[in-house]
């Protein structure tokens, strides 16, 4: 089985990418970047050249994910990065946020099919690198997706990542796991499946049903639990010293190359966001946390919880309940 992991806006960066792969990184065998908005003028955002330089990302395959519906543009940045080393890259039309989909990017190239093609055959007929795509299923109706995949298997992808919601569902409802073996069965791309596993029960469950896959994403699950995939792959659970030595890493790193403590516990709590779901009756841990407007007083909230909380491995990432 190849394991991905997968891109989260604001959070897996190449700070991230790093502590992860040096504390629990035990058969990743691809990391993809948070996304790439594209534009006329190319890869220039400092943010983004410092996430991709090699120097941040060694010992690892990271693979630049791009977002956009231009082709010419998807070929230029294509070409710089090759020219920085790389030689892979994903199409995100699947993200589902409204900012995204009313310009017709991500999971809003699905509403037009037409729209669709016509950026593949630009990329397509310039690309000299491996390009795959990451997509959802459509935008409102899963029966969307057979026309769809019929416009992916007309060009060589690299893989055909699926998360098998429309763009409606947003994170909720289920995958649609009908129409991605639908997908299984009719993809001339080689397929990886991605979405809702959280837990060594979701994987278990997953490739028993599916046992022909042998590429799976693994996203949210893995940020609320980083030893997820050690469980999976050698039984060995998670402790609480190894996700505080994790933890401690990565605020450390924080601290380093950004001013302030403002901007530092912003990307912290995110993190607590996923983090949370792994400790028992921790509510009003993570709120001093949340609350926590210094440095000093957000280690102290982070302390407590890692000395009064008990870590259960078996616990994943939740979705909120309506």
């Amino acid at each position: 089985m190849d394991f991905y992991f997968a891109p989260l806006e604001g959070i897996t960066g190449y700070l991230y990418r790093n502590a992860f792969h040096e504390s629990f990184d035990c058969g990743i065998k691809k990391y993809f970047s948070p996304f790439i908005a594209m534009n006329k003028n190319g890869l220039m955002k400092s943010r983004e050249l410092e996430d991709l330089k090699k120097q941040h990302n060694q010992g690892m395959v990271v693979v630049p994910q791009l977002l956009g519906s231009k082709g010419a543009e998807a070929v230029s940045y294509i070409r710089q990065l090759k020219e920085m080393g790389y030689q892979e890259v994903n199409l995100n039309i699947g993200c589902p946020y409204q900012t995204v989909v009313s310009k017709g990017k991500g999971a809003g190239l699905l509403a037009d099919t037409d729209k669709l093609s016509t950026f593949l055959e630009e990329v397509f007929s310039e690309a000299d690198i491996a390009v795959s795509v990451k997509t959802r299923v459509g935008m409102e109706r899963p029966e969307e997706f057979e026309e769809i995949l019929e416009i992916y298997n007309q060009y060589p992808l690299s893989e055909l990542i699926i998360h098998p919601r429309v763009r409606t569902d947003f994170y909720d409802n289920h995958p649609n796991m009908e129409t991605f073996r639908m997908a299984v069965k009719k993809s001339t791309a080689s397929v990886c499946y991605n979405g809702d596993l959280f837990t060594i029960k979701d994987y278990c469950c997953f490739t028993e049903t599916f046992p022909q896959v042998q590429k799976i994403m693994l996203g949210r699950g893995l940020i609320a639990n980083p030893g997820l995939l050690s469980e999976i792959l050698t039984g060995k659970v998670i402790d609480s010293d190894s996700l505080k030595g994790f933890h401690d890493r990565i605020f450390a790193d924080y601290q380093r190359i950004m001013s302030g403590d403002t901007n530092t516990l912003f990307k912290m709590k995110e993190l607590w966001n996923y983090m949370q779901f792994l400790f028992d009756d921790s509510e009003r841990y993570i709120k001093k946390i949340r609350k926590a407007k210094t440095g000093v007083e957000y280690m102290n909230a982070v302390n407590s919880l890692f000395s009064e909380c008990r870590i259960d491995p078996e616990k994943g990432f939740q979705k909120s309940k309506k």
